[in-house]
């Protein structure tokens, strides 16, 4: 039988939220402490747990089918990979840190400048492109230390919520681009594993609109249920059901739950009353 192999990071801010998207996804995976592979129950998958660093080419060589992995490690890579979904969780950035003392006046300021950083590809290209000839000395591990060390004018390193660049003293100038988690997959897959491709992506999607996704309940006048209807932002027309007191419906439907936070004093203020917002479990689109 067919399976697909996909990577997650063994460790990690990935390494959680990936196996929850596969749980979310229906898919058990039977995997205990310090296990290197372990297979999916009730669908023909295997996880691989990797390096982080080794999974863009892992995946470019085949080796496996797939994988999730933030797009700063595919960029950094630069592996040859196809991008299939935006995960949208273990958000990043990758940027540019300077010691808190210093007085950054653009990205001119690291001409000459010594810049430690474990993204030395992402790192050059930037420079490249912005025609600065900057010092790149790379390093693994804590590349927030190498200012106060004096190995290093600046970093270029991946910044979440910046409380790390704090406690070392530095602060964040400039973003080279901006980073989740993506799942890639092999460019050369056979129809078979496409097939199976097909039916992961067709889960993920569904997970991942129902994460974005309200369902919605309200109260409305029959006199403003069509402005009602008009200020809904739905997916698409309203379910309407009338309620039991004359003149009363009840207007059921799924929206973006940013789009309904921008639209409810509107609502409110259009006649509607008993406003209920409930979560989704999964989204069949």
């Amino acid at each position: 039988m067919t399976k697909l192999k996909i990577a997650i990071q063994k460790s990690g801010r990935l390494y959680d939220d990936s196996l929850s998207l596969l749980k979310e996804c229906g898919i058990a995976i039977n995997n205990g402490n310090d296990q290197l592979m372990a297979q999916a129950s009730n669908f023909s998958l295997e996880v691989l747990f990797l390096r982080n660093s080794d999974i863009p080419h892992y995946v470019e060589d085949g080796i496996v089918d797939l994988a999730i992995i933030g797009e700063n490690t595919v960029v950094e890579k630069r592996a040859e990979v196809s991008r299939l979904i935006d995960l949208g969780f273990s958000g990043c950035r990758v940027s540019i840190a300077i010691p808190k003392s210093a007085e950054f006046t653009g990205i001119e300021w690291l001409r000459g400048k010594r810049v430690a950083t474990s993204y030395p590809n992402t790192l050059r290209d930037f420079l490249s492109r912005n025609g600065i000839d900057a010092e790149i000395h790379v390093i693994s591990g804590s590349v927030e230390i190498a200012p106060n060390m004096g190995l290093a004018d600046a970093i270029c390193d991946i910044v979440s919520s910046g409380s790390t660049l704090f406690k070392n003293g530095l602060t964040e100038v400039f973003t080279l681009f901006s980073s989740t988690a993506m799942l890639v997959a092999n460019t050369k897959l056979d129809d078979e594993k496409r097939a199976l491709t097909d039916q992961l992506i067709f889960r993920v999607k569904s997970v991942l609109a129902a994460k974005n996704s309200k369902y919605i309940l309200l109260n409305v006048p029959g006199e403003r249920l069509e402005e009602v209807c008009g200020l809904l932002p739905g997916m698409r027309s309203p379910t309407v059901m009338p309620l039991h007191e004359p003149g009363w419906f009840s207007l059921h439907s799924v929206v973006n739950e940013n789009a309904f936070w921008e639209s409810i004093d509107r609502l409110k203020a259009a006649g509607a009353e008993g406003i209920l917002v409930i979560p989704i479990e999964k989204m069949i689109l």
